[in-house]
């Protein structure tokens, strides 16, 4: 039998952790098996471990670099305890300051907002099947919040089937994520979804799947009617498409390989067409704040080309009349309103399409949608669609 880790090992654990984090190596990869590796962690410590490393990099701005790790992730913790107090005592220049890296203010709308919600932890969101978030929120008890509940407190509007969920319950072994009830998927993420609002019977491509949470959210919106072309440059994260696939239920889909260039999959037609593109990541800097000190400006400009020759590559395979949805969980310039200026500009035959904004319902609709951490409590994200003309 394996010995329990004692309690006073996490801040090694903690140090190995930050160590073995780099550019190449993100810290959440290394958190990951650092944990498995560590034998006879009950589940509250691995949790006070995870909360200590992103504590370190959500404050690193802040950290005397010179002192021992132990003692900075001690600060970092110490900082985060404040802020959880007092938050209003941060906004200000120091906020700005020390929150992200001095190059961010080139690329994005670094405001007070913004910075204060990128320093608080987030929150887990779940996305239940199509018309059973109330539904879901009930079979799994305490800490499970429907997100229309939450809006009738708070006053905003949220999503219909997204679950907030703080519980400390291990929600892999529960019999509802066995049974497909639901898919863990940022509300963002899930806003993207319904952006693109497919129709049963339609066919879709989602041309960088991944490992399949969007192809996913298609599937249950088409109601498992209709096709999606699922394709990603990696094989293995197919490969866990599959699975998650066939526990949630979802038969509607075709997976294939496709290397973002020239030549396509298959010679389909679609109705509609999501680019859910590679991207810098500054809108998961709450989530990923390991990612705001390794990610640059260089990083930025080259994905935003990527990002181009995607749009560009992947504009005929829509059919006349249907739609091409941009999204990028980044809210950089180069990689969002500038790449989507650029399509506009090369591919005449597409025309903007506005689409609702599912957090402000009542605001008029906009080919641009900038979903803001402060405004959504999730990732930030970036959408834009364009419907072809008909010839």
């Amino acid at each position: 039998m394996k010995q329990r880790t004692p309690h006073h090992h996490l801040p090694a654990l903690v140090a190995r952790v930050i160590a073995g984090a780099s550019r190449t190596k993100p810290a959440d990869d290394v958190l990951r098996a650092t944990l498995r590796t560590a034998g006879g962690l009950m589940a509250a410590e691995s949790r006070e471990v995870s909360r200590a490393v992103f504590a370190y990099y959500r404050w690193f701005g802040w950290l005397d670099q010179t002192l021992p790790v132990e003692e900075q992730v001690e600060g970092a913790l110490e900082m985060a305890r404040r802020f959880g107090d007092t938050p209003e005592r941060f906004f200000g220049d120091e906020l700005l300051a020390h929150a992200v890296p001095a190059w961010a203010r080139e690329e994005l709308d670094v405001t007070p907002e913004w910075a204060a919600a990128i320093q608080d932890e987030p929150v887990l969101w779940l996305r239940a099947r199509c018309g059973q978030g109330e539904k879901l929120s009930k079979r799994l008890g305490a800490g499970a919040v429907h997100a229309r509940t939450e809006a009738a407190t708070t006053g905003q509007f949220t999503l219909p089937d997204a679950l907030l969920y703080d519980g400390t319950r291990d929600l892999f072994q529960t019999a509802e994520f066995h049974e497909g009830a639901f898919e863990i998927q940022d509300i963002a993420s899930q806003a993207v979804g319904l952006v693109c609002d497919p129709k049963p019977g339609e066919t879709w491509w989602d041309t960088c799947a991944g490992e399949g949470g969007k192809t996913l959210h298609l599937s249950d919106l088409m109601q498992n009617k209709g096709l999606i072309w699922a394709s990603d440059r990696a094989a293995w994260r197919l490969k866990k498409l599959k699975l998650r696939a066939g526990r949630a239920k979802c038969f509607n889909y075709r997976a294939a390989l496709w290397d973002g260039g020239e030549r396509l999959p298959t010679r389909t037609k679609f109705d509609g067409v999501l680019v859910d593109a590679p991207c810098s990541g500054t809108g998961t800097w709450q989530r990923n704040p390991h990612a705001r000190w390794t990610t640059t400006l260089e990083d930025v400009r080259e994905l935003a080309e990527v990002q181009k020759r995607l749009l560009a590559n992947v504009a005929p395979a829509v059919k006349p009349c249907s739609r091409l949805i941009y999204s990028v969980c980044t809210l950089a310039r180069s990689e969002t309103s500038a790449v989507a200026e650029q399509f506009s500009k090369n591919h005449p035959e597409f025309a903007p399409l506005p689409l609702a904004n599912p957090f402000q319902p009542s605001t008029p609709p906009a080919p641009q949608l900038w979903l803001w951490p402060q405004d959504t409590g999730g990732n930030g994200m970036f959408v834009a669609a364009w419907r072809r003309a008909k010839v």
